[in-house]
């Protein structure tokens, strides 16, 4: 399999900036991900095995499937864990122990960027809340990621995808209509809550770092995994507000655009995804259905929305009398937006994703065979550099510690007394 080049350009766009990642599992973690591709120092703090934790992020446990080994063995190392936590140094400090939060405030006062995604208050009890850190450093950005953010009835409540995705509304518009065979809401197959989060994330901690480098000044950035979700209705949250009405799920069609859903073909799947009037005249003449068009109820989006049963059942015929391929090979020719339904193995076989290099090798400490999803960031002055493989918990806390200027006699107690693994 062609894969990217995990080599290290001369510029990156973030380096210089440091990043001190309290975060764990998907959306604090995705964020940092992307900072450190982007070129940040990622100090990624996790729990030291102990008192039945078996230590560091959560998501490390989140298999199988694991990274084997060179032997072929299963290692430790969950994919789950691997897909979102490259590029980053991970040191193992107990922060619920004195000194540990002693650790961490040196940390932060060398920090740029600090992420964490504790419940509302939690830091505060070890003295590492955002007025404490800020008051130290006051040029640090801190991004909190929460379930509800940091005020609201619903502060304190923790926050997972998947009830965020079902509270905000995703669910009643995903899945098929309730009166059809598999009904009934439906989440979304990744975790879109999450990773949406750690985008906006992201984007916030980069404009408060311009606001940072201008004035001197830091600032909080709380990001809610609901606040993300209402924000991601986009134009179905829009046609809300502007009907009042709310939208109802339609299984893979489009609330806006007809025909844009998915068809059978007499082989398999396709999407049809005409987004306007002279593509769908152009679609109705490859079906050898050019009257169509020159019907009324069909002759422009708007009556094709209002005739969509009707429209898509004469569609849906015809395309089911032919295979999959013999559509697409039709619909390219004629410039109809369309394309095949893949699953995980034909995408990572696509010619396309093979040539923008989005499989990435990478050295570990562990295993020869490590490969991961590529940022799809393409920089033409600083690309994005794929320098270090997701970290061993707490595989640079020795590395780290002597940065801030502790001996090596120092770190030994602290490991000794448990504050760091």
């Amino acid at each position: 399999m062609s894969e990217a080049n995990p080599s290290r350009p001369s510029a990156m766009a973030l380096a210089g900036v440091r990043v001190l990642d309290l975060s764990r599992v998907l959306a604090g973690p995705w964020c940092t991900q992307t900072l450190a591709d982007l070129g940040a120092d990622v100090i990624k703090v996790e729990r030291p095995p102990g008192d039945g934790h078996p230590g560091g992020d959560d998501t490390r446990g989140w298999g199988p499937p694991y990274l084997k080994d060179r032997d072929g063995e299963d290692t430790a190392e969950a994919a789950y864990y691997l897909g979102a936590n490259r590029n980053k140094r991970s040191i193992a400090i107990d922060i619920a122990s004195p000194q540990g939060q002693a650790l961490i405030r040196e940390l932060a006062l060398r920090a740029d960027v600090l992420v964490e995604n504790y419940k509302v208050g939690d830091l505060a009890r070890y003295g590492l809340d955002a007025p404490t850190l800020l008051a130290l450093n006051p040029g640090l950005v801190f991004c909190s990621v929460t379930g509800f953010g940091q005020t609201g009835p619903y502060r304190g409540r923790a926050g997972y995808d998947y009830a965020v995705q079902g509270l905000g509304g995703l669910m009643s518009v995903t899945g098929e209509a309730d009166a059809l065979p598999g009904g009934g809401p439906q989440k979304v197959g990744v975790a879109v809550a999450d990773l949406f989060t750690g985008m906006y994330a992201t984007v916030a901690i980069l404009a408060a770092l311009r606001h940072r480098d201008a004035t001197g000044q830091g600032q909080v950035v709380d990001m809610a995994l609901l606040d993300t979700q209402v924000a991601m209705l986009a134009n179905l949250g829009a046609n809300y507000l502007t009907t009042g009405k709310a939208p109802r799920r339609m299984g893979n069609a489009h609330q806006n655009i007809v025909p844009y859903q998915v068809f059978q073909a007499s082989d398999s799947h396709l999407i049809v995804a005409v987004g306007n009037d002279g593509q769908f005249a152009r679609f109705c003449e490859l079906l050898d259905l050019a009257e169509l068009p020159r019907d009324p109820r069909y002759a422009t989006n708007a009556q094709r929305v209002r005739h969509r049963d009707a429209l898509v059942l004469l569609l849906a015929e015809r395309i089911a009398t032919r295979p999959r391929d013999h559509w697409l090979a039709a619909m390219e020719a004629a410039k109809v937006p369309g394309g095949a339904v893949n699953d995980l193995s034909e995408v990572f076989a696509d010619e396309q994703v093979l040539h923008r290099g989005m499989v990435v090798g990478m050295d570990h400490p562990l295993s020869d065979s490590l490969r991961v999803v590529a940022s799809p960031m393409k920089l033409s002055h600083t690309p994005v550099a794929y320098r270090l493989p997701p970290p061993l918990m707490g595989q640079h806390t020795d590395e780290v510690l002597a940065e801030l200027g502790h001996g090596p006699e120092a770190i030994a107690a602290w490991r000794q007394d448990g504050v760091i693994g």
